[in-house]
C-alpha cells in the first residue's frame, strides 16, 4: 500500500502570505464570507484598479479552491490568468499558474504531466527572485519525486523547501514540508520514522486548534499504520479524521477516511462492511474527480468482492484501478493490484492469467524493494553530506567570527600601546583565555554533533564518517579491506508496544552498554538509526569479522532485562560483509543490510555473511540455536 496522495500534503492551505497588503485587506474585509464569494469580490476590486500580477495571484487563489472540487472550473481560471501573463511585471504569477495545473495533473492521475510543469515552475522561480514560490515549485517536485521513488531527490527537494520557508519566517509551510518528509519517508518503508514525524505534527496541530491540518496529518498516521498492519490504531485514526471532516464539511477528507475505514474491515474479513464504506466514498469521489482516490477505492472494491466470492465483478474492479495506477506511475500500488488480481483470477479457474499477474506483482514487488533500498542508503547519504557541509560551514563561521573579534582587540590594543602598556599585556591574557575557551567549545560541540543523544555512542554520521576514512586507506604493503557489520535487536517493536517507547528506551542503552564491551580499538561502534548498531572494522579478514560477530551475539545474551522485561530475552541478528576495491559506503550499507534481512528470514538470533558478487545468496550463515521467529 501506498500513503496518501497530494492532497495530504497540503500545499495550498496556506495562501495569506501570497497576497500583498492591499490583496490581504480586501480578504480581510470580507472574511465573514465564504471562500469563493470572497475571492470573486476580490477580483472585482482588482479589476477597478488593474494590476495583473494581482489579477493572476487572484485567478490562482480561484484555481487552488476549485482544484478540490470542479476541475473545468480551475482550467477556465487558469485560462484567464495565462491570458494575463504579457503583460505581468513578474514571474511568479508564472510559477503559480504552473503549480496550480500541476495540482490538476496529479489529481487527474497523471503524474508524468504533473512532474513537467512543476520541473517548469522550479525553473523558472531558480531565475528570479521569488523565494516562496521557488520553494512551493520544490514541494510539488519533492513530493512528485517520491511517488515515482526516487526518495533521495525528493528528500533534496523537501527539505531545500523547508529552508526556504524557515528563512522567510512562515511556520506553517514549514510544518507542510515536514508531513511531505515524512510521507516520504512511509513511502520509502521506514514507517516507524514516518510515524514518529507524523505524531509529533499531530500534537502540534491539536495544540494550536488547527482542524484541517488536524484531518490531513491523521489521516497520513493513518495510512502509516495501515502499512504497519496495526488495524486498531488505524481504524482509530481514520475514525477521528471521518468525524473532524465532517465537522468541517470536509468532503475529501470524508472520502479518504471512508476508503481508509474499508481497508481495515476488508483486512478483518469483513468485507460486507467495507463495501457500505466504499459505496459512500465513491459519492463523495464523483464530486472531486480525484483519479487516484478512484483507483484506491476501486482497489479496496476488488479484495472486498473477491472476498464475497464474486471474483468475476472483483477482477472487473481490480483492472480499472491497475490502469489508473499505472498512469499515475505509483509502483507500490501496481504491486498490490497484480498481487490482488493473481488471487481473483485464480478463483475464476484463470491459471494463465493469474501466473502473468503473479509474476508482474513479483518483478514490481522485486523492483520497489531494489528501489527502496538503493534510495534508503542514497537517502542516508543526502542526510550525512548535508550534515557534513552544515558542521563545516559552522565552524567556518566561527573561525571567521574568532578572527574578526581577534583583530578588533589588536587594532586597539596597537592604538593605546604607546600609554598603557600594562593594559596591552592584561588584553593579551584575556585574548589567550578567549581562545582556549573557544576551543574547548568547539571540540565540546563537535562532540555532541557526533554522539547520538540516546545511548552515547557515536552516531550515524560519525561511525559512517570512520567507515569512508577506512575505505579510503592507501597504504603499501597492508591490505585495504575493512568489514562492516551491522547488528538489529530482534523482536523490537513488540518491545515498544507492549511496554511502551521509555522501557524501548531503556533497552536500546542497555544493549549499547553490552556491545561498548564488544568494541575495543580499533573496531568502530555507533547507532545507525532505530534498533540498527553498527561496526566498522578497518584492515579486517571474514575470519575477525565473523569473531566479533559471535562475541556480539553471545554478549546480548548474557544481557539481564527482566528489570524491563519480565520474564523475557533479547536477542540480535548481525549482517556482515568486507569491502573490496572501488566499494563506497552505499555498497558496504547495502551488502550489510541485505545480510541483515537474510539473518533475520533464517530465525534471528544469529548472522549472515555477504559478500561482494554474492548477490544471489548468503555466502555463509551461523545459527546458535534460537527460538523460531514470532
Amino acid at each position: 500500500m501506498d500513503d496518501c496522495p497530494y492532497f495530504c500534503n497540503n500545499r495550498t492551505m496556506y495562501r495569506s502570505k501570497n497576497n500583498d497588503d492591499h490583496v490581504a485587506r480586501f480578504a480581510g474585509m470580507f472574511s465573514a464570507m465564504g471562500t469563493e464569494p470572497r475571492l470573486r469580490i476580490m477580483q472585482l476590486l482588482l479589476a477597478a484598479h488593474p494590476d495583473p500580477d494581482l489579477q493572476i495571484r487572484a485567478h490562482m487563489q480561484l484555481c487552488d479552491y476549485y482544484s478540490e472540487r470542479n476541475r473545468d472550473l480551475a482550467r477556465r481560471e487558469i485560462d484567464q490568468a495565462r491570458a494575463l501573463l504579457p503583460i505581468a511585471k513578474r514571474s511568479g504569477p508564472t510559477v503559480a499558474m504552473l503549480l496550480c495545473e500541476g495540482d490538476l495533473a496529479e489529481i487527474a492521475g497523471d503524474n508524468a504531466q504533473a512532474m513537467v510543469l512543476a520541473q517548469q515552475a522550479v525553473s523558472i522561480a531558480e531565475s528570479a527572485p521569488e523565494e516562496e514560490f521557488l520553494a512551493d515549485a520544490l514541494f510539488l517536485r519533492g513530493y512528485l519525486r517520491g511517488v515515482q521513488g526516487e526518495f533521495a531527490n525528493g528528500l533534496a527537494d523537501l527539505q531545500r523547501a523547508g529552508t526556504i520557508y524557515e528563512h522567510l519566517g512562515m511556520p506553517q509551510q514549514m510544518q507542510t514540508t515536514v508531513e511531505g518528509v515524512a510521507t516520504l519517508y512511509n513511502r520509502l518503508g521506514d514507517y516507524a520514522q514516518a510515524r514518529k514525524y507524523f505524531e509529533a505534527s499531530l500534537k502540534s496541530n491539536r495544540a494550536a486548534g488547527l482542524t484541517r491540518e488536524q484531518v490531513v496529518t491523521e489521516h497520513n498516521l493513518g495510512r502509516v499504520l495501515e502499512n504497519l498492519r496495526d488495524w486498531d490504531a488505524a481504524q482509530r485514526a481514520f475514525e477521528s479524521v471521518l468525524a473532524l471532516s465532517r465537522e468541517i464539511s470536509y468532503v475529501r477528507g470524508q472520502a479518504y477516511a471512508l476508503r481508509g475505514l474499508a481497508s481495515v474491515r476488508n483486512a478483518r474479513g469483513e468485507p460486507a462492511a467495507a463495501l457500505e464504506l466504499l459505496d459512500h466514498a465513491e459519492k463523495l469521489q464523483r464530486q472531486m474527480q480525484d483519479e487516484r482516490l478512484r483507483a484506491q477505492i476501486l482497489l479496496q472494491r476488488g479484495v472486498a468482492l473477491r472476498i464475497l466470492q464474486r471474483p468475476n465483478e472483483s477482477v472487473a474492479a481490480l483492472q480499472q484501478a491497475l490502469q489508473i495506477f499505472s498512469k499515475a506511475d505509483s509502483l507500490s500500488e501496481v504491486s498490490v493490484t497484480h498481487s490482488e488480481l493473481a488471487r481473483s483470477l485464480t478463483a475464476v479457474a484463470d491459471w494463465r492469467g493469474a501466473y502473468e499477474h503473479q509474476v508482474q506483482f513479483q518483478n514490481a514487488n522485486d523492483t520497489l524493494l531494489r528501489r527502496q533500498l538503493d534510495q534508503r542508503f542514497a537517502t542516508l547519504r543526502v542526510e550525512y553530506d548535508t550534515g557534513a557541509k552544515e558542521r563545516e560551514n559552522l565552524l567556518l563561521q566561527r573561525e571567521n567570527e574568532a578572527s574578526e573579534r581577534a583583530l578588533g582587540q589588536e587594532r586597539r590594543a596597537t592604538r593605546l600601546q604607546a600609554t598603557v602598556l600594562a593594559l596591552t599585556v592584561l588584553l593579551a591574557a584575556v585574548l589567550a583565555t578567549l581562545a582556549w575557551r573557544q576551543r574547548r567549545s568547539n571540540k565540546a560541540m563537535l562532540a555532541l554533533a557526533m554522539t547520538d543523544e540516546l545511548t552515547g555512542l557515536p552516531n550515524r554520521r560519525h561511525v559512517l564518517g570512520r567507515l569512508d576514512a577506512a575505505l579510503n586507506v592507501r597504504a603499501p604493503m597492508r591490505p585495504s579491506h575493512c568489514a562492516l557489520l551491522i547488528a538489529d535487536i530482534d523482536h523490537f517493536k513488540p518491545i515498544n508496544d507492549e511496554y511502551g517507547h521509555l522501557i524501548g528506551d531503556d533497552v536500546l542503552r542497555a544493549v549499547a552498554v553490552e556491545l561498548r564491551e564488544v568494541a575495543r580499538e580499533p573496531i568502530s561502534l555507533g547507532r545507525l538509526g532505530g534498533e540498527e548498531f553498527v561496526f566498522v572494522l578497518p584492515d579486517a579478514t571474514e575470519v575477525a569479522a565473523t569473531r566479533l560477530a559471535e562475541r556480539v551475539l553471545a554478549q546480548i545474551r548474557t544481557l539481564d532485562v527482566g528489570r524491563w522485561l519480565p520474564g523475557g530475552r533479547v536477542t540480535v541478528s548481525v549482517g556482515i560483509t568486507l569491502s573490496v576495491p572501488g566499494d563506497t559506503v552505499s555498497h558496504l550499507l547495502r551488502r550489510a543490510d541485505a545480510a541483515l534481512y537474510a539473518a533475520k528470514t533464517a530465525g534471528r538470533d544469529r548472522f549472515t555473511v555477504r559478500l561482494a558478487g554474492a548477490d544471489a545468496a548468503p555466502r555463509s550463515t551461523q545459527a546458535y540455536d534460537a527460538p523460531a521467529p514470532s
